[in-house]
C-alpha cells in the first residue's frame, strides 16, 4: 500500500467516525421534516461531478450501486433509526446498536471500495460510491419522513 493510499484510507475513517459522533449527538433533539429532507437534497449536487467525462460510468453500474446503497445499506439504518412523540416534539431515537451499524457499514464500504479501485479509475470509484451513498440516504430518509409524516398526522 502506498502512502497516499493509506491516507486516503485515514481521512476516510476520520470522517467515518466524526459523521457518527455527529449523528450520536443529534439524537433524542426534535426532528422536523426539513432536517430528514435536507441532507439527501444537498447530497444531490454531487452529481455534479458526472459532468468530467472521466467520472462516467456506465447506467447497468450505476444503477447497480444505487441499488446496493438502496437496498444492503440502507436497511440497518432504518432498522435502528425510530422516530418517537415525546409531547409536541418527534424525536429520533436511536438503537443501541446504531454506532456498531454505522462502523459495519463503514468497514464494508472501505473493504468493497478496494476491490473496486482494481477495477475501475479512481474518479470512477468516488462516483460509484457517491451513487452507493446517495441511494442509502435517500431510501434511509424517505422512510424516516415516512414515518414523521405518520407522527405528525397522529399528533
Amino acid at each position: 500500500m502506498t502512502l497516499p493510499h493509506l491516507a486516503s484510507i485515514f481521512v476516510t475513517l476520520l470522517s467515518g467516525v466524526a459523521v457518527m459522533f455527529l449523528r450520536l449527538r443529534a439524537s433524542n433533539r426534535p426532528t422536523t421534516m426539513r432536517k430528514i429532507i435536507i441532507p439527501p437534497i444537498g447530497m444531490s449536487t454531487g452529481f455534479l461531478m458526472f459532468v468530467a467525462p472521466f467520472t462516467r460510468v456506465p447506467w447497468s453500474w450505476a444503477l447497480l450501486a444505487f441499488a446496493v446503497g438502496a437496498v444492503l445499506f440502507a436497511y440497518p439504518l432504518i432498522r435502528t433509526s425510530k422516530l418517537e412523540r415525546v409531547g409536541d416534539d418527534i424525536i429520533l431515537k436511536r438503537s443501541k446498536m446504531f454506532i456498531f451499524i454505522l462502523l459495519g457499514l463503514l468497514i464494508i464500504r472501505l473493504l468493497v471500495h478496494n476491490l473496486v479501485e482494481q477495477s475501475v479509475s479512481i474518479p470512477q470509484t468516488g462516483g460509484l460510491f457517491f451513487i452507493l451513498a446517495f441511494g442509502m440516504i435517500v431510501v434511509w430518509r424517505v422512510a424516516m419522513l415516512q414515518a414523521f409524516l405518520k407522527l405528525k398526522k397522529r399528533g
